[in-house]
């Protein structure tokens, strides 16, 4: 005899959490996915969100529109899982250029996390911006530039995986380059503006 829990013998109290996560968790894993190319990282992040869920319901914390309050757990998720990713360097290109004309990595561009307060702020809004920045990028662009960039795969293993060829991957990388850099540029030099 199957023991698992049904509808009929939750508590009111579960069966509400189960619909409020019912009613979103299509929205919110295609939200998560478009964002976050990894399928399995993306499911992970899934989870937390429903975690969170769990969690809020059960300390009843005052939630008027779950939906909404769902997708914005989900997006600073999404925020974290790309602050604590490791970005790759080696061979990396320039998403800005300083002032002096150095070619500036994504890392340099971002205020170090071991800073102070304002600086780990400033941190979380470029990260923001670099996220909104992809969101921009046509998908075959963004996919190549989240592969070979942050998730540090190399050309070859990508064109391998998709069949599409190394030079169109090198171009649509390319092209995405100069998109984050022209966006990441305007946000760079406004907090320089501010920073003095």
């Amino acid at each position: 005899m199957d023991e698992s829990p049904t509808v009929a013998t939750m508590t009111e109290h579960d069966r509400h959490i189960a619909e409020i996560i019912a009613g979103e968790r299509s929205r919110l894993r295609n939200f998560i996915r478009k964002r976050v190319p990894n399928e399995a990282d993306a499911e992970d992040l899934l989870q937390d969100v429903f975690y969170e869920v769990v969690e809020a319901y059960r300390l009843m914390e005052p939630v008027q529109r779950w939906s909404a309050w769902m997708f914005k757990v989900a997006r600073n998720r999404i925020i974290d899982f790309f602050r604590t990713k490791r970005f790759e360097t080696s061979g990396s290109d320039p998403v800005a250029v300083s002032d002096e004309g150095e070619e500036l990595l994504l890392e340099d561009v971002l205020p170090s996390q071991d800073a102070g307060p304002v600086e780990v702020y400033a941190r979380t809004v470029l990260l923001r911006e670099f996220e909104e920045a992809l969101d921009e990028l046509p998908r075959e662009q963004r996919d190549v530039f989240i592969a070979h960039e942050l998730e540090g795969t190399s050309f070859k293993e990508i064109a391998a995986r998709t069949g599409v060829g190394v030079n169109t991957l090198l171009s649509r990388k390319r092209y995405a380059v100069l998109h984050l850099r022209r966006r990441l540029r305007a946000i760079y030099d406004e907090f320089v503006k501010t920073g003095e």
